[in-house]
């Protein structure tokens, strides 16, 4: 079984989780390739004790997919802080992220912050705390914007080394302590052309002045300028994987299979037989751009990785979503004999009326969302759902798995 799931594993970058037999993460990591970083973790017994250790353990995996290896290395670090996984000894204790903050109030100031319990701008989170510390100094000496809780009417050794920012004198520069910290915003938000070139310059003149040393500490403090602004375009929040984790770490819907849930839809759905797998389709887009598709199957009521497909949608340049439907139905059963039992769309009457001829061999329904109501070619009424019976939850589980599996892949493509 894992091995199968290790096969169906994509080439892009997000987090994997390991589970034992109860379901439980046992280990969380983060890959550039999802496929080639947890096939690793298969090869011959013996290559690593720590890794034959854990690879007994496992029963299960499943991942996220995200933009790209920063941001799997970001999620990691949460999912790790929240869960606990007893394989993961790093980022288990503590907070895993530093930010660089600039206060609210009449003298903000910059700061190297641990969490977000003050009002002010929050820039990051970085979890390479050495490179945001370095950006933080490097600011805080170039810009002068340390303050000083000292008072001394010539001002302290450091304001005259061009340091301190000079609150320690009685005639403070308010006004240009503002502007240079104003300067510091916009280079955390990412306006950068006028230092780097002021870096730039300043490396090749240590450099033909055979300065090495100082011209190897400024290309340092360039990466890591490099690296605090890369982390901050991605915009990390954590938040916005909150489907991701609630089905790949695991939730109310992730249950053994009911031998049962087939009577039970049959009953609802009024079906001749009992349909022991269930195809839901979605398809996902912004304003007709990036239009995918995903198929996800259900078993006796579980996901079944195995067999879920995704779709770039070919045949269209503008939003049409019934014929978008009509392709991926149509390329997911070219071979009839991968038909399921049942075929459930994400939508109403209209998407039911795109594909319900399609294979008029299968029973082909649809869910609509916003009063979770089925329609049915043979029922001239649709039904309303009851959320709290088993079939009930089997069917928007399936509608919400190929919703999030759809959304995974078009947050890809629009990134990529």
């Amino acid at each position: 079984m894992i091995q199968s799931k290790v096969q169906t594993l994509p080439h892009l970058p997000g987090v994997y989780i390991f589970k034992n037999t109860e379901k439980t993460p046992i280990y969380i990591g983060k890959a550039k390739s999802l496929k080639k970083r947890v096939s690793s973790y298969f090869k011959p017994v013996g290559t690593d004790w720590k890794v034959d250790v854990l690879r007994g353990e496992i029963a299960d995996l499943d991942y996220i997919v995200t933009k790209n290896e920063t941001e799997a290395l970001l999620l990691e670090a949460e999912l790790v802080k929240k869960y606990q996984p007893q394989f993961n000894i790093l980022l288990k204790d503590g907070q895993p992220f530093v930010y660089l903050m600039i206060s609210k109030g009449p003298l903000p100031e910059l700061k190297l912050v641990r969490n977000k319990k003050e009002r002010g701008s929050y820039f990051g989170p970085f979890l390479y705390k050495t490179q945001a510390r370095s950006v933080f100094y490097f600011l805080l000496e170039h810009f002068q914007l340390r303050l000083c809780n000292k008072k001394v009417a010539n001002g302290c050794l450091q304001y005259h080394l061009g340091r301190c920012a000079g609150t320690c004198v009685s005639d403070f520069a308010t006004e240009e302590y503002l502007f240079r910290l104003e300067l510091a915003r916009k280079i955390l938000d990412g306006k950068t052309e006028t230092l780097e070139k002021s870096i730039d310059e300043r490396i090749a003149l240590h450099s033909k002045n055979c300065a090495y040393e100082l011209a190897h500490r400024l290309v340092k403090i360039k990466k890591n300028l490099d690296y605090v602004l890369q982390t901050i375009k991605l915009n990390f929040d954590v938040h916005a994987f909150d489907t991701d984790i609630k089905y790949a770490i695991g939730s109310s819907h992730t249950k053994l299979p009911d031998p049962q849930l087939g009577k039970k839809l049959a009953q609802l759905l009024i079906l001749p037989n009992e349909p022991q797998t269930i195809d839901c389709f979605d398809i996902s887009h912004t304003q007709s751009q990036h239009m995918v598709g995903s198929c996800v199957r259900f078993t006796q009521g579980i996901p079944d990785r195995n067999h879920f497909r995704r779709f770039q949608i070919k045949s269209l340049s503008t939003q049409n979503d019934y014929a978008a439907l009509q392709e991926i139905v149509t390329r997911r059963y070219k071979n009839l004999s991968h038909l399921p039992d049942l075929i459930l769309i994400d939508g109403g009457k209209g998407q039911l009326s795109a594909i319900k001829n399609l294979f008029p061999q299968v029973t082909t329904i649809s869910l609509a969302k916003r009063e979770e109501t089925i329609f049915c070619g043979h029922h001239e009424q649709p039904i309303k759902i009851n959320c709290l019976t088993d079939a009930g939850k089997a069917l928007l589980a399936l509608r919400d798995y190929a919703h999030h599996f759809a959304i995974t892949y078009h947050r890809f493509k629009r990134t990529f």
